[in-house]
């Protein structure tokens, strides 16, 4: 239960520095959803990118060197996007963790079944 609680922790603390920049995820028209679901897809593809920056991706180039410590900064800044981008779609830490679990299930029966055609239906549920 303990990591549950922290996920709820994280959820509030995102709301809290929303708020404080402006943005309240709770009364959102739909056209305000699409524009902020959008810029916290834009702001995680910055972030994957800076992340991807953060190892030694080019085989070309011998003076890279592994920044673990900022890669692990990036993965938290998605975090806050990606909570962010949850708060917007009205889903709480319990949903994203219910939603988790089943996405979870199902990802198993795709490997268990060899997942050899593509098929959303088995995430409808979810």
């Amino acid at each position: 239960m303990g990591q549950l609680d922290q996920l709820r922790e994280m959820f509030k603390m995102q709301k809290a520095l929303n708020a404080r920049i402006g943005v309240n995820t709770d009364s959102m028209s739909d056209e305000e959803k699409v524009k902020w679901v959008l810029n916290y897809c834009r702001a995680m593809s910055q972030e994957i990118a800076e992340l991807t920056d953060s190892v030694p991706w080019k085989w070309w180039a011998k003076y890279q060197k592994f920044e673990e410590q900022n890669a692990r900064v990036e993965v938290v800044d998605l975090f806050h996007f990606l909570i962010s981008a949850a708060q917007v779609l009205g889903m709480s830490a319990d949903d994203v963790y219910n939603a988790y679990l089943k996405k979870n299930a199902v990802n198993f029966q795709r490997q268990d079944s060899g997942y050899t055609v593509k098929d959303e239906n088995d995430s409808k549920h979810i």
